[in-house]
């Protein structure tokens, strides 16, 4: 279930689910934090597997939604670990009212993980911001949407017709693994985005991980210059 990345960094498979459409599978980060606390990036169904092997790694501390459509999880996490805080730009905490968050994440990161992780806050996008995450004594950087990075044995598996048809020219495949097209044009004022990707480049992260798709064991930096050609060009 769980699988150990690097020191203190693990990451889980969880459920395809359904986005307008369009099946897309899941996939949660999880870092133990110097206190020994757990750190829990975008939640994915809390099965109970799962659980067992989160309890085991010990406590989980911090929830953490990295943009507002990465939340669908949140609640089954929150009523098993009432006593971890949860985390979010401004944009998640309006979509979830019904969630007791912790003042929303911006570009600084909050006293519980510095020194640990960078923080960028990607934005400019009229339809939604993000939250981008770099674990610095790993050296991995961690997007949800940013980039989407899909095998062509998933999309000849799971994506049919029309929607197979146009992942390649949307450039969310391996070989160019862009953030969706629909995203990319929101970006009316793109100078806070690259903002952001340059504080992201400026760690020289080795591994990405994203959300959905093949994740890079290493080689990172060229894959952000890949990945990010739309935004710095």
């Amino acid at each position: 279930m769980l699988e150990e990345v690097a020191s203190d960094i693990w990451l889980t498979e969880g459920p395809i689910v359904d986005f307008h459409g369009f099946p897309y599978p899941t996939r949660s980060i999880i870092v133990r934090l110097p206190d020994g606390g757990l750190w829990v990036w975008s939640p994915v169904a809390l099965t109970p597997e799962l659980k067992t092997e989160m309890d085991a790694l010990g406590p989980v501390a911090h929830l953490v939604s990295p943009n507002k459509i990465h939340h669908l999880y949140l609640t089954g996490w929150h009523e098993a670990y009432p006593d971890a805080k949860l985390w979010g730009p401004s944009s998640t905490i309006r979509k979830r009212k019904d969630l007791p968050f912790q003042p929303a994440l911006e570009d600084a990161p909050p006293e519980a993980w510095q020194g640990v992780f960078e923080q960028a806050w990607f934005r400019g996008s009229f339809f939604m911001d993000e939250i981008a995450f770099v674990h610095r004594p790993s050296g991995t950087a961690i997007f949800a949407d940013l980039s989407e990075h899909f095998s062509e044995s998933f999309l000849d598996r799971y994506w049919k017709g029309w929607k197979r048809l146009i992942a390649k020219p949307w450039g969310i495949v391996v070989g160019k693994g862009y953030a969706p097209l629909e995203w990319r044009l929101s970006f009316t004022n793109r100078s806070p985005a690259r903002a952001a990707f340059k504080k992201v480049a400026a760690t020289h992260p080795d591994r990405i991980i994203m959300a959905h798709g093949e994740w890079v064991k290493t080689g990172g930096e060229a894959y952000l210059r890949q990945a990010f050609a739309w935004l710095i060009r």
